[in-house]
């Protein structure tokens, strides 16, 4: 990680845990219902089913999955209403991880980026609010949700390297999920997965190899 131009770290289940709703159907039913919405019966089968076509690597936000399934049983609501049952029912009690502010801080000897997958709107700025993270300790902010491409399409790492000012291949990304993050060995960056490699373990390793400043 040390030869490389610019660290980017994963969030959910990297830096920081959230409490997730356990039934996020039930959830999102319930914000709708707050909204004078009510959802079909079988609302869980068309929370799960596929309702948009979309290119494969490409975010679909949550909002637009929710009116498309409303729509499937005959009910049609505003982008407004959508968004807003999405962001309620996705209300986040956020627990940072140990280490990760230290971790972070110790990457600052070049650009630091966040990329994170996300269908739901202003949930990672929500979550970064809450969290002991500092925003301003990332160059960049990425969610797929906002630049349309989820990991481990290239394009999501593209786009956070283009915000960095460096190559894709220079990216070293921290996370948890190879099947995601590890996406950027394939782009010729390199992946540390903090399953094996932890943050303590990862802050160790970055301050012993950074000069005194």
């Amino acid at each position: 990680m040390t030869t490389t131009a610019a660290a980017v770290f994963d969030l959910f289940g990297t830096l920081v845990a959230l409490d997730d709703p356990p039934e996020p159907a039930a959830a999102v039913a319930d914000a709708l219902a707050a909204r004078g919405i009510s959802v079909p019966d079988d609302w869980a089968s068309a929370y799960r089913e596929p309702h948009i076509d979309a290119e494969e690597g490409a975010e679909i936000p949550l909002q637009t999955h929710v009116a498309a399934a409303l729509a499937s049983r005959g009910i049609n609501v505003s982008d407004t209403t959508a968004r807003q049952a999405v962001i309620d029912a996705f209300d986040p009690v956020v627990e940072t991880r140990g280490g990760a502010v230290e971790v972070v801080a110790a990457s600052e000897v070049g650009p630091v980026g966040l990329l994170s997958n996300c269908a739901v709107p202003e949930l990672v700025a929500r979550t970064l609010r809450r969290s002991a993270l500092d925003r301003e300790a990332f160059d960049a902010v990425v969610v797929s949700v906002d630049c349309g491409w989820r990991k481990p399409d290239r394009r999501a790492f593209e786009t956070v390297a283009s915000q960095l000012g460096v190559e894709t291949a220079d990216l070293s990304v921290v996370g948890d999920t190879p099947a995601t993050d590890g996406g950027i060995t394939d782009c010729g960056g390199e992946f540390i997965d903090i399953t094996e490699t932890s943050l303590h373990t990862l802050h160790a390793r970055l301050t012993e190899s950074q000069p005194c400043r």
